[in-house]
């Protein structure tokens, strides 16, 4: 077909654009012949009239198919062309974020400027051992490819890195490296792999710079070759440097840094060691500031000298040397800060004393005067006579600079030799591959020399490439036996000659610098003279005559001549190196310069520690005595063409790997690609050449049946053929009509460009005409069948709405009569209802009124009748108070006149009285009168006395009288003060009745006023009460929101509880799992370990040997973990000499192994004690759930815990003491039965078993006591640790309480009792009228609220308090219970008498602690406490009853022991008075003699010692598994050897128990290291270890495992030892043994997987095969067979009939079977993600059916409970993920719920690499990928991109007893165990 007629009508073509260097448009009609304009539509929808050039008509570059867009080779698309290449680049690099893609032979790596997570060791893993062309483009498959080609052709391999500065040259050739030291491992412990990845660290340092355009560029290039043994591992390396940039130690452009070196030891300044160094901030010296940009962002100077100096002590630089280094570069820095200072125009001087030079001469250790006289002084030697010339400013500066760049310089080439020294191997080097890291084709403004020299470089490389590009065409044309037709290609041998070849410019350049006064001027005009119109590839610009032009092969530079000269001489004054070398104070200095004369370039060292390729070395000439250096005067054009040449020998010698770095922009940004600077570098660096002579030939290839899959659709069925080579090529010749198109090859359909696209077209226009036609029928019969419907439909609706009128009309109907009666009946009740009302109201007012006069009536004769009581009771009541007042008034006068009577009878006998004195006195004188009147006066004494007497007695009656007048006139005028308040009270009341009448007055106008005040208020308290009631709602409603809130927050609490609780739970078995793993991991590498040592001891006895030619391949990281070891438990130095005695000399590791098992044997203790904890902690976890949702009210009491330990501890005690009687009774019946001498004579079996009985017994009892005692008490201290406080753990309280305040009677009752306490005060509401109870209402109901109000406060704070203080607790908790946990580990380490004191001791503290914090909780109410005391004391005491008589037991069954002793010694005694010894000597003993019977078989085999070797030869070593499986029972060899250990611990010799396990042991190992490899094998060895394992534990005599058996094998049990610890190691030797099983099965179905899993097409027909490109199919391996996903059914059906025949417990097949599915879903997933071809819809519906087929398996198996389906989940949603819809954001949502078993990482990469098979297919938009990567930025997952295929679950071995009878085993004669009985 003609290329002009694929220009149709929307065809799509590429234009040239002035800023997109390519721009898509589309034909709007077809192209004719003849036509000179095409009509083109660009993507923007923009029409453009396309102008084609009049003299050579050539059409626009044709756009290649969409699904071909974004391929991993450019070859493999079919229009090849520079657009296409550009486009498909881009479209990988920002669409794909895809760096790496295949051009043919060529990686080309666009550098991202970003972190890519793709060089983990999981990305070496699954690219090692890979096909190139199997997996996507990577640095890594280049790089395997090379290794895989040296190993296999035993050929040195060569990796050759080029680009721009900035491409990324370093890093890739730097991840190429990694890679080898990765896969290939050691040949020594040296790690020379490290050594070799640490050079790079010191040459960044030393050699990189930042530039304009990268940070970390490489200013020299460089060529590692890395050396391998016959083994191919690493033994070496060595370095080759080439034109290192000097000139940017002295000078620095606009925002770029010197070497990285110098700022490192300026950020280093303030180090203690640096102090001498006298340095400062890089802005100070002049060598570091010129860039105006001395620190990198992201870069810390300071953190990269730590890890250069680390570097060189890795490497073997001693402190000493690297001080040394770092003195001479602060020298070279101090060394630019020297100042010139002019004298005149012609010489210059050096200040005294100057501050830098000074500095520099103390460091260097050289003369301040001679340093100084030379650098501004040179010599002149002539033939007679010596000149000491000064020399002008400008000529020192330039002196300086050029001194410093020689320091530099020659310092670089030292430490390049020390890196070789280093990297140096003494072990012969078989062979290497070389990593070549060199400077791209570079072209700038302003070209010098450098420029010159790097591209000259280029030209050599890419001369070499060429011819390997077209050598490997012409190789793969012959291959194919296709007719060879000359290609034209480029050759730029015309261009090395103009730069080489004699008289070329270097030729010139060299011959220029010899002449004395030679110039740039005077070269230039030389180079005209002999190169311009002679050589089309030399110009001359038009504006200059100092420029000259190089048409190269990227492009045309323009070099300046200035300086080529100069930095061709490289002039350095001697005189100034002589000052160097001349220093004793520093001797690293003068060995920089000690073997200048030998070195072949400036910037090379010799290689050392490599053997020689086969080309001739270079022999340096001998310098003759007075020749003065002449080598140091070689140019530096001369010396870079020699190495030039010795690299390129060396790479012709070697097979070529290409990497092409291109740099996307200028500015760093990542993911941003420049076309115009991508399409520069593409031509500059091959890769359209490549693309050039490929397309040249026939550059699309396919297999015949790659084409037969594709293209099917174009054939019919008649031609399709049986030979499908002969059907392709009949269906191109109707295809393809021209013949000249396509080729046919042996394997291969070789096709011109485009041809591939034109049957893509015809494929397309078939699926789209077919597609046209299923549409069709399809909508076709979609639109009938939806008519039918609507038909249907339209029916059914008319004949429903027809039906619906005519039940509305009827309705209609109804409901009219229907109205009438209702009017009518309506009607009337109005009426009615109208007469009944008016009725109603009538005789209401008539009752209202005749009650309302009744009420006036009753209420005016109450009245009348009230006023007449009043008046009654008035009228009384005043003439009563006017009768007393009358009565009161008489009797006080009649008191006040008997008062005056009384008083004057007083008078007058007073006055008497005074009579007879005065008489007396009168008549004193008279005595006569006297004695006459004597007489008369003894009468009238007489008298006198009587009358006296009668005075007397009158006076008391006056007294008397007086008294009782007094009484009475008290009386008076009690009676008169009665009378005046009674006066005083009448007129009070008589004024308080004038005042009542005022109030009364006031009263009723102010009823008035409260009348309407009332009616008022009673306004307001309605208002107010509808607003206290919608308050009240309002109230109600948040009072119903606040519940809610507290249930929904408590049932949220309970919830995250409960959640915690499960993650907790799930973390804790993580955590379990994970130590378990890495327990085994320990084993794993433990055995890799005595691996490794026997190994290297079986290589040291071969040394001698010669080792066979070839090689195989393996892993580096893979090596055998099977080791044999000699086990010994608790065997003195004397037991275990005769067993050292009887190995073989050269097993002398016992001492290492045993060393190594003890610490394996306490990792293992640690372990079962850490998950002891963990258990203990989860089941901690459940009973606080249980706890949780039991919703007690109070906690359980306090003695829970101690009764609980008691009825543990009685139990325990318990059944020891049965355990106990029943031996006890054994004894007694074995005494009892039979008395012969045979049985009961010392020495006899049941004389032995008994004593062993007896010994063991009562040994097994202290033992046993002591380890409960110890045990119990642990778990007391932690079960009271775990008891609840007397806090509210209860969430549920919380609800309940919620309840409780919800309850209405509750708040009707709050109600009630404030309005109670309201009415206690009436005299507030006494005012009110009955509708003043609604105050009181509200009132009620606002206490009641705030009431609610302040519980929901008080109950939410208790509940934030509770849930503090439980955290608070939880933690305590776990720290004591860690506490407990650690003691516990502690104690079980102690022996039994330091177990008890230290449990004691633990036992005392924590009493002590609880006695103290009760104390403290106490301390406020001494009844609580002292209640507590006594509680304590009780406890104790209830304990010490139960010990004691838990000790009174056990001392009685010891007196029974004793008791039963006595009497075996009285029978010993006995027996031997009556057995003579004769007759104990000849008499046989005949015990074995005794069971003779069949049935009477004891399970036990007897044999000897010295059979034990034959017995594990024939049981183990020379087993053969399959016909074992075959033809007896399963675990057969188990069974036998343990009724071997049973005989001998039946026999009690524990040399014989240890021997046979331990040979057992070493016998499976030696199984296992012969043939590991084989799955049989492995498998049998497993089952036959668990079984074994599994009946040590069975028959144990612990009563965990006795349980499970019948009282027949509980007979069984041993007896004597106790294997715990052998059972450690057989279960250490399963785990052992299960990971080799999981590494056998993972080589066998390793190459099975990819094939079958992802290549093969199960489903035939869904998925088309894509064209491919030349990396499709590889030369690396030969190709071994396709399989399917049949033969991984295949495979899995052996593994697991294989393992059901050797009788493996079935939960240990579950865990092979969840390990072989997980090796098989992580497989395929990492090769999914890393294979865009795989990424496809139709690949993941082949992926879908494959794992279907897989479920189907594990149903059929009945293993679907196995896990195993759960480990294919990650990839089930990645197939998922590539067929789900990925458009809009409810896809988005879609996928990040459903991929959960996806990382981000995953997620992305396969929207990244989707790519449609069909142009029915869409490409999954950017903004799609930005979405999902928005919704999933909060997903904490682990960023790592591949699934850990080696990671092997953690294997547990559940207990599995056998129900088979040991004394019913029968031993088969084909096993030859002849020399073993049963017994």
């Amino acid at each position: 077909m003609a290329a002009s007629e694929l220009y149709t009508k929307y065809a799509r073509v590429w234009i040239p654009d002035p800023e997109e260097v390519w721009k898509s448009a589309e034909l709007l009609k077809d192209y004719k012949p003849g036509d000179k304009v095409l009509q083109l539509r660009l993507e923007e929808g923009k029409d453009l009239e396309y102008c084609l050039d009049p003299k050579t008509k050539e059409l626009p570059p044709l756009r290649n198919p969409d699904i071909l867009v974004g391929e991993n080779d450019l070859t493999a698309l079919s229009y090849l062309h520079e657009p296409a290449v550009l486009h498909n680049l881009k479209v990988r690099f920002i669409d794909s974020k895809l760096i790496y893609t295949y051009c043919g032979i060529v990686l080309v790596a666009i550098n991202p400027y970003e972190q890519l997570p793709i060089y983990g060791e999981d990305i070496i893993n699954a690219y090692s051992g890979q096909n190139m062309g199997d997996m996507d483009p990577h640095i890594f498959a280049v790089a395997e490819e090379a290794y895989k080609q040296m190993a296999r052709d035993e050929r040195n391999q060569s990796i050759i890195v080029s680009g721009e500065s900035g491409a990324g040259k370093t890093v890739s050739a730097k991840y190429a490296m990694r890679y080898f030291a990765t896969v290939s491992g050691s040949a020594s412990e040296a790690n020379v792999e490290e050594k070799v990845l640490a050079s790079n660290p010191i040459m960044e340092s030393i050699g990189n710079a930042k530039t304009t355009r990268n940070d970390n560029s490489s200013r020299f290039g460089k060529y590692i070759e890395i050396g391998f043994d016959k083994r191919y591992r690493i033994i070496g390396a060595n370095m080759r440097t080439y034109l290192l940039e000097k000139s940017r130690v002295v000078f620095q452009a606009e925002e770029e840094r010197n070497y990285h070196i110098f700022y490192q030891l300026c950020a280093s300044a303030a180090l203690p060691e640096f102090k001498t160094l006298r340095l400062g901030n890089a802005d100070y010296f002049h060598y570091t500031k010129q860039g105006g940009s001395p620190v990198i962002d992201g870069v810390d100077d300071a953190k990269e000298m730590v890890n250069t100096r680390q570097a060189c002590t890795l490497l073997g630089i001693s402190d000493s040397y690297q001080m040394g280094i770092f003195r001479i570069l602060a020298g070279i820095l101090h060394l630019g800060n020297v100042e010139f200072a002019y004298r005149d125009s012609d010489s210059c001087t050096i200040p005294p004393k100057h501050d830098p030079l000074t500095i520099f001469c103390d460091l260097m250790g050289v003369e301040y005067e001679e340093m100084a006289h030379w650098l501004c002084h040179r010599k002149l030697a002539t033939a007679t006579e010596t000149y000491i010339k000064p020399i002008s400013k400008l000529h020192a500066i330039n002196a300086r600079d050029a001194l410093a760049k020689h320091i530099y310089a020659n310092l670089f080439n030292w430490i390049v030799d020390h890196v070789n020294k280093a990297l140096h191997s003494t072990v012969k080097q078989h062979s290497f591959i070389g990593v070549l890291d060199i400077y791209g084709f570079e072209t700038f403004e302003i070209n010098s020399f450098e420029q010159f020299c790097i591209n000259y470089a280029n030209e050599k490389l890419q001369q070499q490439f060429n011819m390997h590009v077209f050598k490997l065409e012409q190789e793969e044309y012959m291959k194919e036996q296709i007719p060879w037709t000359l290609i034209d290609f480029y050759d730029n041998q015309p261009c090395i000659n103009l730069i080489e070849a004699k008289m070329g410019i270097l030729d010139l350049l060299d011959e220029e610098c010899k002449m004395p006064k030679g110039s740039d001027d005077t070269w230039a005009q030389k180079l005209y003279n002999t190169h311009l119109n002679k050589c089309a590839l030399f110009e001359k610009p038009r504006l200059s005559n100092k420029a000259f032009i190089i048409k190269h092969f990227a492009d045309k530079v323009e070099y300046q001549c200035e300086g080529f000269l100069e930095k061709n001489k490289d002039t350095v004054y001697e005189e100034q190196i002589k000052v160097l070398k001349s220093s004793k104070k520093f001797k690293l200095l003068p060995e920089l310069f000690q073997d200048e004369e030998k070195v072949l370039s400036p910037t090379s060292a010799t290689p050392s520690g490599r053997v020689p390729l086969s080309r001739t070395t270079v022999k340096p000439a001998k310098a003759r005595p007075g020749q003065t250096s002449k080598e140091h005067k070689k140019t530096v054009g001369h010396q870079f063409r020699n190495s030039l040449h010795l690299l390129m020998e060396t790479l012709n010698a070697t097979t070529p790997h290409y990497v092409r770095c291109i740099k996307p922009n200028d500015f760093k940004f990542p993911f941003t690609f420049d076309e115009k600077r991508a399409v520069q570098q593409l031509r500059a660096c091959g890769v359209l050449e490549t693309i050039r002579i490929s397309a040249a030939g026939f550059p699309s290839r396919w297999t015949y049946q790659e084409f037969f899959s594709r293209y099917r659709v174009l054939m019919k069925q008649r031609d399709v053929l049986g030979d499908r080579k002969q059907t392709c090529k009949n269906v191109l010749e109707k295809l393809i009509l021209d013949k000249d198109k396509y080729q046919f090859g042996k394997t291969k359909i070789f096709f011109r460009a485009g041809q591939v696209a034109y049957l893509e077209k015809i494929r397309a226009d078939k699926l789209r005409a077919a597609c046209i036609r299923i549409q069709k029928t399809i909508r076709g019969w979609l639109m009938r069948r939806k008519y039918v419907r609507m038909r249907k439909a339209a029916i059914t609706i008319q004949r429903y709405v027809r039906g619906y009128q005519a039940r509305c009309y009827a309705k209609f109907l109804r409901r009219t009569r229907a109205a009438i009666t209702i009017q009518k009946f309506h009607r009337m009740y109005v009426v009615r209802k109208r007469y009944q009302c008016m009725r109603d109201a009538t005789i209401a007012l008539q009752a209202l009124l005749r009650g309302y006069m009744a009420r006036n009536k009753y209420q005016m004769m109450l009245r009348e009748h009230k006023s007449i009581i009043i008046q009654k009771h008035v009228r009384g009541w005043l003439a009563r108070v006017h009768y007393h007042r009358t009565l009161k008034a008489i009797v006080y006068l009649q008191c006040c006149y008997r008062r005056m009577m009384a008083k004057r009878e007083l008078k007058k006998l007073k006055i008497e009285a005074r009579s007879v004195e005065r008489y007396k006195k009168l008549h004193i004188g008279l005595e006569n009168k006297i004695m006459q009147l004597q007489r008369k006066i003894d009468e009238q004494n007489k008298e006198y006395k009587s009358l006296l007497e009668k005075l007397n007695s009158l006076e008391i009656t006056y007294s008397t009288e007086t008294e009782r007048l007094r009484s009475d006139v008290e009386r008076l005028r009690m009676s008169e003060e009665e009378a005046k308040n009674a006066t005083n009270r009448v007129l009070s009341l008589q004024e308080e009745i004038a005042k009542l009448r005022k109030e009364l007055h006031q009263t009723q106008s102010e009823k008035k006023t409260i009348e309407e005040w009332a009616d008022k208020y009673k306004h307001e308290t309605e208002q107010l009460v509808s607003e206290l009631k919608d308050q009240n709602t309002l109230l109600k409603t948040e009072k119903e929101e606040l519940n809610r809130r507290i249930h929904d927050q408590a049932k949220e609490i309970t919830e995250a509880m409960e959640k915690k609780l499960v993650e907790e739970t799930k973390q804790l078995e993580l955590d379990l799992n994970d130590e378990r793993l890495r327990y085994q991991n320990l084993l794993n590498e433990f055995s890799r370990l005595e691996e490794r040592y026997d190994d290297l001891k079986d290589e040291m006895n071969l040394m001698a040997s010669i080792p066979k030619p070839g090689h195989k391949r393996t892993d580096s990281t893979h090596s055998s973990n099977e080791s044999e070891y000699t086990f010994s438990s608790e065997i003195t130095e004397a037991e275990d000499l005769p067993l050292r005695m009887e190995q073989e000399p050269s097993e002398k590791k016992a001492p290492l192994d045993m060393s190594l098992f003890l610490k394996l044997q306490k990792r293992v203790t640690e372990l079962e004690q850490e998950k002891q904890s963990l258990q203990d902690e989860l089941d901690r976890k459940e009973e606080q759930a249980l706890r949780a949702k039991a919703k007690e009210e109070e906690r359980p009491p306090i003695r829970g815990a101690e009764l609980e330990y008691e009825s543990l501890k009685r139990q325990e005690l318990e059944s020891e003491n049965k355990k106990l009687k029943n031996e006890l009774n054994e004894l007694q019946k074995a005494l009892t039965e039979t008395r012969s001498p045979e049985v009961t004579a010392p020495g006899a079996p049941a004389y032995r078993v008994l004593l062993d009985q007896l010994t063991s017994v009562s040994e097994e009892l202290e033992v046993r006591k002591e380890e409960v005692l110890i045990l119990r008490s642990q778990l007391v201290s932690q079960k009271e640790a775990i008891q609840p406080k007397d806090t509210m753990t209860d969430s549920t309280i919380l609800l309940e309480d919620v309840q409780k305040m919800k309850d209405k009677g509750e708040i009707a009752q709050a109600y009630i009792g404030l309005k109670e306490t309201n009415r206690q005060s009436p005299q507030d509401y006494h005012m009110l009228n009955e509708d003043g109870e609604l105050w009181l209402v509200y009132e009620g109901l606002k206490q009641a609220n705030r009431l609610l109000e302040s519980q929901l406060q008080s109950q939410k704070k208790s509940h934030e308090n509770e849930l503090e203080s439980l955290r608070g607790e939880i933690q305590s908790l776990k720290e004591e219970n860690n506490r407990q946990q650690q003691l516990l580990a502690q104690n079980l380490q102690l022996p039994p008498e330091a177990r008890i004191e230290a449990s004691l001791q633990h036992e005392i503290t924590r009493l002590t602690n609880e006695n103290l914090f009760y104390e403290e909780l106490y301390a406020d109410d001494p009844k609580k406490y002292q209640s507590y005391r006594i509680s304590l004391y009780k406890r104790m005491i209830d304990l010490m009853e139960q010990l004691e008589k838990q000790d009174k037991t056990v001392r009685k069954l010891k007196k029974q022991l004793k008791v039963f002793a006595k009497k075996i010694g009285e029978l010993e005694v006995g027996q031997m008075e009556n057995i003579s010894p004769g007759q104990i000597i000849d008499e046989p003993i005949r015990p074995v003699n005794i069971p003779r019977k069949e049935k009477d078989f004891q399970g036990m085999l007897e044999y000897k010692k010295e059979d034990e070797q034959k017995l594990v030869k024939n049981l183990i070593l020379e087993l053969k598994p399959r016909g074992v499986a075959v033809n007896l029972i399963p675990g057969l060899p188990a069974y036998i050897l343990f009724m071997c250990v049973r005989h001998a611990d039946y026999l009690n010799d524990d040399q014989k128990v240890r021997s046979l396990l331990t040979s057992t042991i070493n016998g499976i190992k030696k199984v296992l290291k012969k043939r590991g490899d084989d799955f049989e094998t492995v498998s049998f060895w497993l089952s036959n270890t668990c079984r074994f394992l599994h009946c040590l534990k069975q028959y144990s005599g612990e009563e965990g495992f006795m349980k499970h058996n019948t009282p027949r094998q509980n007979e069984h049990c041993l007896t004597n030892f106790d294997l715990a610890e052998y059972r450690q190691v057989l279960s250490d030797l399963a785990i052992q043994i299960y990971q080799q099983l999981v590494r056998v099965l993972e080589n066998i179905l390793q190459p099975m997987i990819v094939s079958g899993m992802l290549e093969h097409e199960t489903i035939q027909g869904v998925s088309g095969v894509k064209p491919t490109g030349l990396r499709k199919r590889t030369s690396s391996i030969a190709d071994e067979g396709t399989y399917t996903l049949d033969s991984i059914i295949r495979q899995l059906n052996s593994f697991h009939s294989v393992m059901c025949q050797h009788g493996m417990d079935p939960e240990l097949i579950k865990q092979v079977v969840k390990q072989m599915f997980y090796i098989i879903g992580a497989v395929t997933l990492n090769n999914l993600l890393l294979r865009k071809d795989m990424c496809s819809w139709s690949k993941g519906m082949q992926i879908r059916y494959n794992v279907s087929q897989l479920e189907e398996w594990l149903r059929d198996k009945n293993l679907m409970n196995s896990g195993a389906k759960e480990t294919l989940e990650p990839l089930i949603q990645a197939a998922q993920l590539l067929q789900v819809k990925k458009k809009t954001d409810e896809d988005a949502e879609a996928i990040c719920s459903m991929c959960n078993a996806l990382t981000t990482a995953q997620i992305v990469k396969v929207l990244n690499l989707y790519t449609p098979v069909n142009e029915f297919e869409e490409r999954v938009l950017v903004s799609f990928i930005r979405t999902i990567q928005l919704r999933l930025r909060d997903r904490k997952d682990s960023p790592q991109l591949l699934m850990d295929a080696k990671h092997i679950f953690p294997v547990t071995f559940p207990f599995n007893p056998s129900s088979l009878a040991l004394e019913t085993i029968q031993i088969p004669a084909s096993l030859g165990l002849g020399f073993i009985s049963r017994v």
